[in-house]
C-alpha cells in the first residue's frame, strides 16, 4: 500500500546509504571541528530562547548528519517541521500559507499564535530534511529545496514574508529557538549551485550578512577530516582513490562516497 502524505511526513527521510536524515542513522559518524562548533552552539540553546541558527554547507558535506548528531548528543527536545507543496509553480504567498496550515495541523492548533506558542515549548524548532527534501522520499511530493531550485527570485519574496511574520509575532518567536538547515539552490547554465557556498564572492557576501544578523555555523572539512570520514565507511579503500576523489569533488564526503561506492 502506498503511504499517505501524512505518514511520509511523520517518518525520517532516507535517500541512500550515505545521506543521514534522522537521529538514529548516524552509526559511522566522525566528529570534526565543524561538528564540535555546532554542538557548542546547540548546548547554549538549552539555557536560552529567541535564538536563530543557520547551518550552512555545500551539497554533500552532511549538514543534516551534523545537525541530527548534535541534537542527539545535546539531548535537545526538538520539533522538526514538515511541509510539502502542491506544485513547483506555487507562489511565495501560497508557500507560506501552506507552511502555516501544516504547522497548525501538526501541532493541533486552530490559530497561528497557538501553533507558535506550542512550538515554543520545545528546546528547538528545526527546519531540515522533512521541510526541504520530502520529494526525495516520493516523486509526487515537492519540498522547499525543489521549489527554490526552480524559482530563482521567488524565495526572496518568501523570505520577506517570513521577516514580516517574525516582526508581527516577535514576542512569540522570542520564546522559540529556530534552527535552519540553510540552502538556496539555483540553476545556472544548466548546473545546480547553493547560493550560500558555491557562487564565489556573492556567497561570501551573503554569509557575512547572515552572520551579522544570526548565528551561523558552516559545515566544512579539511582533507584529513574528509579522509577519516571516508575510511569510517570504506575500511579498505585505497588512499590514492580517496585523494583523487577529493581532487574531483572537494571535501564533500557524501559525493565522494557515492562516487567510490555507487549503489
Amino acid at each position: 500500500m502506498t503511504p499517505t502524505r501524512e505518514e511520509l511526513l511523520k517518518t525520517a527521510i532516507y535517500t541512500g546509504p550515505h545521506k543521514v536524515n534522522s537521529r538514529s542513522d548516524n552509526s559511522n559518524f566522525v566528529p570534526t571541528t565543524s561538528y564540535l562548533n555546532l554542538k557548542k552552539v546547540f548546548l547554549k540553546l538549552k539555557e536560552s530562547k529567541g535564538n536563530i541558527v543557520h547551518v550552512l554547507g555545500a551539497p554533500g558535506t552532511g549538514k543534516s548528519t551534523n545537525i541530527y548528531q548534535a541534537l542527539k548528543k545535546t539531548g535537545l527536545e526538538t520539533c522538526e517541521v514538515s511541509s510539502t507543496l502542491p506544485s513547483i509553480n506555487t507562489s511565495p504567498s501560497q508557500v507560506f500559507k501552506i507552511l502555516i496550515t501544516d504547522l497548525k495541523k501538526n501541532t493541533g492548533s486552530t490559530t497561528k499564535k497557538e501553533a507558535y506558542l506550542k512550538l515554543a515549548e520545545y528546546d528547538v524548532v528545526l527546519f531540515a530534511d522533512k521541510f526541504h527534501d520530502p520529494h526525495l522520499i516520493q516523486d509526487n511530493l515537492i519540498g522547499f529545496s525543489l521549489w527554490t531550485r526552480n524559482n530563482t527570485l521567488w524565495p526572496i519574496i518568501f523570505y520577506l514574508i517570513c521577516i514580516k511574520e517574525y516582526i508581527q509575532f516577535h514576542s512569540e518567536f522570542q520564546n522559540m529557538n529556530l534552527v535552519f538547515q540553510t540552502a538556496w539552490r539555483l540553476r545556472l547554465r544548466g548546473k545546480k549551485y547553493d547560493i550560500f557556498t558555491q557562487v564565489g564572492w556573492l556567497s561570501r557576501l551573503l554569509v557575512k550578512l547572515l552572520a551579522y544578523l544570526f548565528c551561523v555555523v558552516e559545515i566544512s572539512y579539511t582533507p584529513a577530516e574528509t579522509i577519516n570520514i571516508i575510511k569510517s565507511h570504506l575500511k579498505d579503500i585505497d588512499r590514492e582513490k580517496i585523494d583523487n576523489a577529493i581532487h574531483k569533488f572537494g571535501c564533500r564526503p557524501r559525493l565522494i562516497l557515492e562516487y567510490l561506492e555507487p549503489p
